[in-house]
């Protein structure tokens, strides 16, 4: 008899059609009805003392071991049936948990004819608890020889194509759940998620950091340019705003005694989106007492470089037939430089007319001048920055917290980290004089209001007194964890590493 792994062909894929799935999950209730009639719970409440199957395999070398059973190793696994073959007398299941996958051997003759047709009755799908010994095949592999087997939760649709995968877009993002179950590669990438932030998270503990956990929900918004989205606090019977930056607080901490603080944060910007951009995504935001901008860049480098090096096992990493290096340092560039080099344009003498023909279409009716040259940074300088880069010295009507640049009045010490032709980055040096940030507030506002995009929040005066108390000297910055990942797994887009991400109403819904 065969134990070699089942083709795509011997484990029954999904049935197309909605006649053929109306029959399978019908099929598939009758089984569980049939179980409770005979007094099993097809939902059972636990299935303890189960070890992962990864374990399982790395402790036994077959080779050692022999072939057959080997009652001296027992164990518990759960998972689910992603293969099914029967031999008549036999029957071989693969199980699945998100460690690995390992054959299961039940044999009629030890089970006993009721328990073992149980067996030969679930559907693939299934999730099963197994416990047994540890077996070894004919053909040399470690599988678990079934002395019991649990129905831990039948499942009463087909499950997707187990072994070729989900390729329809709109179904992987909008039901997660069936990617994550037939896609390695979706499973591999949350995994890797998983181990990005718990990395960040000890290179900093490590260090001195602390962490602290701010608002969510904020009476008032502010540390980003971004609109926000808003809801209402019954008991309060105010508006609120989820947060579209933590920075505010964490510097309030600082005044507090604090110094070197982060955050890891889901932010909130209720604007488009792109492969880029989702309206919700996650942030490192961090601030290193006593730096100016320059020292937040060369500890933000060190942290990324040193986490895709402990994750990935190089600081190197392949993406569109490009080798990107993530080691420390990175280059940095001034964007009037750049802005010479590719346009031969001057920002600080340019007028806003000359920006906007730059520009040409990419120039918005109410740009301003910081706007513009935001605009030709995104469209002639990131673009062309494959290698981690800093792009320094930005405009300062951008960066209404950061400190005015000693060479121009219109920019100021704030940076840019640019990866792939995208930002996964940006900070600079924090502004800690209560006079100039309220200064730099009403300018602001004052630019809201003669024609930029509609903001109908003040700013923070609160803020601005916890100034006024002291707060040292302070650089920081936010770090994209979602712009990182994609780069570090070659993702397309943000719907690939956020697990659930926005998607519009299909049409009809």
């Amino acid at each position: 008899m065969s134990e070699a792994p089942p083709r795509a062909e011997e484990t029954a894929p999904a049935p197309t059609g909605d006649r053929s799935a109306a029959a399978s999950e019908a099929q598939r209730r009758a089984k569980v009805e049939r179980l409770r009639e005979a007094g099993i719970n097809p939902y059972p409440h636990s299935f303890e003392g189960r070890t992962k199957i990864e374990e399982i395999l790395a402790a036994h070398d077959p080779a050692e071991l022999g072939e057959g059973e080997h009652e001296q190793f027992s164990y518990r696994v759960m998972g689910r049936v992603t293969g099914k073959r029967g031999h008549g007398k036999t029957a071989f299941l693969d199980i699945r948990d998100i460690t690995g996958t390992i054959q299961a051997y039940a044999r009629r003759d030890s089970l006993g004819e009721e328990a073992f047709e149980r067996v030969e009755d679930l559907d693939i799908g299934d999730l099963v608890g197994i416990e047994g010994p540890v077996y070894v095949t004919k053909r040399g592999q470690i599988a678990i020889g079934v002395r019991e087997c649990t129905l831990l939760a039948k499942a009463l649709l087909d499950p997707p194509d187990l072994f070729h995968g989900i390729s329809d877009p709109e179904l992987r993002y909008r039901q997660r759940e069936l990617d994550l179950m037939a896609n390695e590669a979706s499973r591999e990438i949350f995994k890797k998620r998983a181990k990005l932030t718990a990395a960040i998270r000890e290179h900093m503990n490590e260090r001195g950091w602390v962490e602290l956990e701010t608002p969510v929900l904020q009476r008032l918004t502010g540390g980003a340019a971004a609109r926000p989205f808003v809801t209402h606090h019954n008991a309060l019977d105010r508006e609120l705003f989820l947060r579209t930056a933590t920075e505010l607080y964490l510097k309030r901490a600082i005044v507090g005694g604090f110094e070197d603080v982060y955050e890891f944060g889901k932010f909130f910007r209720n604007e488009g989106m792109s492969p880029q951009h989702n309206p919700e995504f996650t942030m490192l935001e961090m601030f290193v007492g006593g730096a100016d901008y320059n020292g937040v860049m060369e500890f933000i480098e060190v942290l990324v470089s040193s986490v895709v090096e402990k994750i990935i096992g190089t600081t190197k990493v392949e993406r569109d037939g490009q080798t990107i290096d993530f080691a420390a340092p990175w280059p940095r560039v001034v964007l009037r430089d750049e802005l010479l080099r590719e346009a031969g344009i001057d920002i600080y003498k340019a007028s806003r007319d000359e920006l906007a023909e730059v520009a040409g279409e990419d120039a918005g009716e109410n740009d301003d001048w910081a706007g513009l040259v935001d605009t030709l940074q995104g469209k002639l300088v990131e673009p062309k920055l494959i290698q981690p880069t800093y792009i320094t010295v930005l405009p300062i009507d951008i960066w209404p917290l950061v400190k005015v640049h000693p060479d121009d009045p219109k920019v100021c010490e704030a940076f840019d980290g640019i990866v792939a032709g995208m930002e996964i980055v940006g900070g600079g040096t924090d502004i800690n004089d209560p006079v100039e940030q309220r200064e730099r507030f009403i300018g602001q506002r004052e630019r809201q209001e003669s024609g930029a995009e509609e903001d109908p929040h003040p700013h923070d005066e609160e803020f601005v007194k916890a100034l006024e108390y002291g707060m040292p000297p302070a650089s920081g910055c936010g770090l994209g964890i979602d712009r990182l990942l994609m780069i570090m797994t070659g993702a397309k887009t943000l719907r690939d590493v956020i697990i659930y991400p926005a998607m519009r109403e299909l049409s009809g819904s």
